[in-house]
């Protein structure tokens, strides 16, 4: 080691398993579903552990905030690498950047204003759409009532979802709406079930792309990957997952398109002040244009997830890609040196 920059760090890992929250009673099939299994908590303790430094678990927001922010294991942390999600309100994925910037620990990932913004589905799209990127046209519906009264912002088909959810959640076939009776049954579905309001948006009929975004100064998005859809509803077959029905690949991703989305996935990466990760999703329109779906600064690392199918292209596993993005962040942190005459980083222990 060649400085106290370049020592061994201990690092937490800030997460929730889909077994950490008891479902409130009644809640829906898929009200766990933006946790974690235990396998995506080993990747992340290997990739930390192949660049040398120490993983810690630390648990949930919960259990954070149990033990007292301000407690010894807290103070023995050099760094935190977040993926928590909270529970509840549109600003559950603040809490853990909270309490860390609280207790004084720095972290890997977005923080919490950049957390709670783009979590909220309209919030995030007003902002994109200001800064002249194309998003579906849309309107939020509070219950079955607006649902059935309400100006609608284009002709159907119609797509509804929960405002401030993610990792698909409350999509189901019935979401792409056809007529007005429907529009009411699924508001009505979204607020009952998840207790918030719904985004209802133009259902944008093309193929769906994923951009990964990591890194700093500049952030950099990885190469880009085309979702499959469902061929009945047009949904993205990840969210549907229904083993009865082959999922359909249309368009083609040229290297013109593909630049065209890496540079929006970057462009909606620096708008909202995204650290270290983030994925961005776009479709595209029935002539051929990128529309902004989402972003999601808290995507998930699982096996199954776009960076495992990211790590598979490159022909490299998906602890060796986790551990290139944590120490990005890390040197963003001022906590390792980044390796001279490379675009990546020194390694701790390294010679």
């Amino acid at each position: 080691m060649n400085s106290q920059r370049d020592r061994e760090l201990d690092i937490g890992i800030v997460y929730e398993t889909f077994d950490r929250y008891e479902p409130r009673p009644g809640a829906p099939v898929d009200a766990n579903v933006e946790y974690e299994p235990e396998s995506t908590i080993q990747v992340l303790e290997e990739a930390i552990g192949r660049l040398g430094h120490q993983p810690i678990r630390v648990g949930s927001p919960e259990d954070f905030w149990a033990r007292g922010v301000r407690n010894d294991s807290a103070g023995r942390l050099d760094v935190v690498l977040n993926i928590a999600e909270g529970h509840g309100s549109r600003n559950r994925e603040a809490w853990a950047p909270v309490l860390l910037e609280m207790a004084g620990v720095p972290f890997l990932g977005s923080d919490a204003l950049t957390l709670s913004t783009t979590l909220d589905k309209a919030w995030a799209n007003r902002a994109v759409a200001a800064a002249g990127i194309a998003v579906a046209p849309q309107c939020v519906l509070a219950g079955a009532e607006e649902a059935a009264n309400a100006p609608l912002p284009c002709e159907f088909p119609l797509f509804v979802k929960p405002r401030w959810e993610g990792t698909a959640k409350g999509i189901r076939r019935s979401s792409r709406v056809e007529g007005r009776s429907e529009l009411i049954r699924e508001v009505d579905r979204i607020v009952q079930d998840y207790d918030q309001p719904a985004l209802v948006e133009a259902f944008v009929p093309g193929p769906e792309y994923t951009v990964t975004v990591v890194g700093h100064q500049p952030a950099r998005a990885l190469p880009v990957v085309q979702r499959a859809l469902d061929p009945v509803s047009g949904i993205g077959w990840h969210v549907l997952n229904d083993e009865e029905t082959a999922p359909s690949v249309p368009g083609t991703l040229t290297p013109e398109l593909e630049a065209r989305l890496a540079s929006l996935g970057q462009a909606v990466f620096e708008l909202f002040e995204c650290r270290d990760f983030a994925r961005a999703d776009f479709r595209l329109d029935s002539l051929g244009n990128p529309i902004f779906l989402e972003i999601n600064p808290l995507p998930t690392f699982g096996l199954d997830g776009t960076f495992a199918i990211l790590a598979e292209l490159e022909g490299r596993t998906l602890d060796a890609l986790l551990a290139e993005v944590i120490e990005m962040g890390l040197v963003r942190l001022g906590l390792v040196s980044p390796r001279p005459g490379t675009k990546g980083v020194r390694h701790p222990n390294d010679s």
